[in-house]
C-alpha cells in the first residue's frame, strides 16, 4: 500500500525584529532602574543596565543621579564608593564626581583632568521609581496620570527577579488584542478597538470600554511610549485608578518589572488602593510564566493582530543607540 508523503511545514515569519544589544545597540526609551527607596540620601546603588553597570546616588540635596559605574582614573567600581555632600567619591583614590559627571577633586590634591568624567544618563523620579533614558537626551517624556502626584495614594513595587525576554516583548502586550482577551479575560464593547488607536512617532494610545473578570466595568485610556513602559488611567468598577508598568533592561534578553498602582486621596482611598493593587498583582501574575519563557517572533498573524503587527513594525524601526557603551562596560 502506497504511503502518503507528508510535506514538511514551512515556518511563516515576518521581518526580523532586532534584539536588545544586537549590533551593540539598544532602543532609546525610558526604563525603570530601581525603586526610590533603594537610594536613600547619602546612598549609592550599583545596577546592571543595558550591557554594563551604572550607579544611582542621592546627595544631600535629595536629587538622584544615574551615571556610569567605573571611575575613569583606574576603573574602580563606584558602587563601592560613597556619597560626599552631593558628589560621588571613588573608594580607590577618593576622586569625586558631581551630578554632571565631572571630576571635581582628587584624593591627593592634583588638579582633576578635564577628561575625567562619567556618562550621565537622563533620569527622573516618578511614582517612587527611578527612571533612566538610553540616550544623550530623551526623545519623549513619561506620561501624566491626569492628577498631580501629591493628590494620589501610590503603591510602588518591584518584581523580585528578572524575566527572560526583552522589555519590548512585555510592551507588545498592550496592542495585542488577542492576548488581552485570552489571558486577561477582557470583553471589549463594540469589538476590538483597532480603529480607535491614536498613533504618534513614539507609541500609541487608545480607550477601552469593556467588562473585566467577574463582569467588572472598565473605562480605561491605555498608553505606550517606546518599549520601556505602559500606563493606564480611568475607572474600574466605578472608581478612578491608574497604573504604570515599567520594563527595565538589566541585560540583553532580560527585563525587570517595576510599577505603581494609584488612586485619588479621597474618602475610601485605602480600600480602593487595595483593589487596584490586587488588580495589578493578578494581571502581572497572569503574564509572568508566559513572558519568562517566550521566544517572541512575528509569526503567522490573523486579522485580530492588526494593531500588534503595526506596533511590531514600530519596534523593528525604533531608534537604537548606545552612547554609554565605552563607559559602562
Amino acid at each position: 500500500m502506497e504511503q502518503a508523503t507528508l510535506q514538511r511545514p514551512v515556518p511563516m515569519r515576518g521581518k526580523h525584529i532586532p534584539a536588545e544589544g544586537e549590533d551593540g545597540l539598544f532602543r532609546q526609551s525610558w526604563y525603570p532602574l530601581c525603586l526610590s527607596t533603594e537610594v536613600a540620601a547619602g546612598q549609592v546603588l550599583g545596577c546592571t543596565f543595558l550591557d554594563g553597570k551604572v550607579v544611582a546616588f542621592r546627595g544631600d540635596d535629595g536629587v538622584v543621579h544615574v551615571t556610569s559605574a567605573y571611575c575613569p582614573h583606574i576603573g574602580a567600581d563606584l558602587s563601592v564608593g560613597q556619597v560626599v555632600g552631593n558628589n560621588l567619591q571613588c573608594a580607590f583614590h577618593h576622586w569625586e564626581y558631581n551630578g554632571q559627571g565631572q571630576c571635581e577633586k582628587t584624593g591627593v590634591g592634583d588638579a582633576p583632568p578635564k577628561a575625567a568624567c562619567l556618562f550621565v544618563f537622563p533620569s527622573q523620579e516618578r511614582w517612587g521609581i527611578v527612571w533612566v533614558f538610553n540616550g544623550d537626551a530623551p526623545l519623549f517624556d513619561l506620561p501624566d496620570m491626569g492628577y498631580p502626584d501629591d493628590e494620589l495614594a501610590i503603591w510602588t513595587y518591584k518584581m523580585p527577579h528578572a524575566w527572560h525576554s526583552d522589555p519590548w516583548v512585555f510592551a507588545a502586550n498592550t496592542p495585542d488584542m488577542q492576548h488581552t482577551k485570552a489571558v486577561h479575560k477582557v470583553k471589549f464593547e463594540g469589538g476590538d478597538p483597532h480603529d480607535r488607536i491614536a498613533w504618534d512617532p513614539w507609541g500609541l494610545q487608545y480607550n477601552v470600554k469593556a467588562k473585566h473578570q467577574g463582569g467588572v466595568a472598565i473605562d480605561w485610556d491605555l498608553g505606550l511610549r517606546g518599549t520601556g513602559f505602559f500606563w493606564r488611567t480611568g475607572t474600574y468598577d466605578g472608581f478612578w485608578c491608574a497604573a504604570v508598568t515599567g520594563f527595565g533592561l538589566p541585560a540583553p534578553g532580560m527585563h525587570h518589572v517595576h510599577g505603581a498602582a494609584m488612586v485619588r486621596k479621597t474618602e475610601g482611598w485605602e480600600e480602593r488602593l487595595r483593589i487596584a493593587r490586587g488588580l495589578t498583582e493578578r494581571t502581572i501574575g497572569e503574564d509572568e510564566r508566559i513572558l519568562d519563557t517566550i521566544h517572541y517572533r512575528h509569526g503567522t498573524f490573523t486579522a485580530a493582530d492588526r494593531t500588534l503587527a503595526k506596533y511590531l513594525a514600530m519596534v523593528r524601526d525604533f531608534p537604537r543607540a548606545h552612547p554609554s557603551a565605552e563607559f559602562i562596560r
